[in-house]
């Protein structure tokens, strides 16, 4: 685990994961999330894998990497990025089930809060198995005590 004192901005941390019909179905019944889309699909074919579902999977492995769990550190909401009109989410491409999403986490911020918390902002990139951007993410918030509990 690393104190916020060793981050560094451009410091980037990796994972990768994939999202099964069973977790899909449970994210959707859990969230509530109703799209007629999401529902046409034929029995047996891999399932398109919702937006929200995916950034839900990207902060539980931010949170789940060695240099980061252990910390206390809550999401508390995301600025954007001043050259996307402060919006700070992209999908880029389809996400189907069981397909590999290789996650890259990026420190693009850094700040003291005070003389507890400080606040780091991390841009998520999800690519496929070949390679192809499937999410960007840009200036994800968290505040994070500088010292983590022992």
């Amino acid at each position: 685990m690393k104190k916020f004192s060793e981050f560094r901005i451009g410091d980037s941390f990796y994972s990768t994961c994939s999202i099964s019909d069973k977790e899909l179905e449970e994210y959707l019944n859990f969230s509530r999330v109703k799209n007629a889309f999401l529902d046409e699909r034929k029995k047996g074919e891999q399932k398109i894998v919702s937006g929200r579902a995916i950034l839900s999977r990207m902060e539980g492995e931010f949170t789940r990497l060695s240099q980061i769990y252990g910390n206390h550190i809550v999401f508390v909401g995301t600025d954007g990025d001043p050259e996307w009109s402060n919006r700070n989410t992209r999908f880029l491409k389809t996400l189907f089930t069981d397909q590999v999403l290789k996650l890259k986490f990026t420190v693009s911020q850094k700040d003291d809060i005070d003389e507890e918390f400080g606040k780091i902002g991390i841009d998520y990139e999800g690519t496929n198995q070949d390679g192809e951007i499937i999410v960007l993410s840009k200036r994800n918030i968290y505040r994070i005590k500088k010292e983590p509990p022992k």
